[in-house]
């Protein structure tokens, strides 16, 4: 309960930080928080204390593969932000990001 408590927390400190960035003058680094390894963290110390090394380490090749779903998506922010609504913007790049996502699934399920 504990452990779910702090990941809980970790969450909102991350969101508030967003928050407070985005109306700073330096607006832009509310995009590098979301890059900060929270849930990365999470993920590996699970996966480390309940899975080999080996499996440790295809899990961090495969968070390093799965930075092409998240480059699309901001791909698609960057091209689409001055063409379409802002609904419309997040929209289209959620929906790039699955596609690619599940592109990516299928190809490491076939290659590893």
């Amino acid at each position: 309960m504990t452990s779910l408590i702090l990941k809980c927390i970790m969450g909102v400190i991350a969101v508030l930080l967003i928050a407070i960035l985005a109306k700073s003058k330096s607006f832009y680094i509310a995009g590098l928080v979301p890059l900060f390894p929270t849930f990365a963290l999470i993920a590996h110390y699970i996966v480390g204390t309940e899975r080999t090394s080996s499996d440790l380490k295809a899990t961090a090749l495969f968070g390093l593969f799965s930075l092409i779903p998240y480059a699309i998506y901001l791909l698609a922010v960057y091209w689409l932000s001055i063409k379409t609504s802002l609904a419309i913007t997040l929209m289209m790049a959620t929906i790039a990001w699955v596609i690619t996502a599940i592109i990516l699934l299928i190809i490491w399920q076939y290659f590893h």
